[in-house]
């Protein structure tokens, strides 16, 4: 199902960012659940204006392994999110066993 993306420059948003850096001995398939996992959530969660997630681009060094941005219309939409039975479920089924660090940031813009 597709949203239409809020316009973020006409309006203020509240954002999400999470990045995670794997396990040394975390599979590819380990990785794909996570992305299949996430990319349930947008249509579970309807709080979510935007949903984006992946994998490092492998751009530069020192990166981060995954990336996750969540952006919301309202600040209170985002705790709606972070206690969502499904979140809650992708983190400790998908992503907590494969995790070494994670970095977390909640802004407003």
């Amino acid at each position: 199902m597709l949203r239409p993306t809020v316009d973020h420059w006409s309006q203020p948003m509240f954002h999400h960012m999470v990045m995670f850096r794997f396990k040394p001995e975390t599979t590819r398939s380990q990785i794909d659940a996570i992305t299949t996992g996430l990319a349930t959530l947008p249509d579970q969660i309807v709080e979510l204006a935007s949903y984006r997630f992946g994998p490092d681009a492998a751009v530069s060094d020192g990166s981060w392994d995954y990336g996750v941005v969540a952006d919301f219309t309202h600040e209170a939409d985002y705790p709606v999110y972070s206690s969502h039975p499904a979140h809650i479920a992708v983190i400790a089924e998908r992503i907590t066993p494969v995790v070494d660090e994670i970095a977390r940031v909640q802004f407003r813009s």
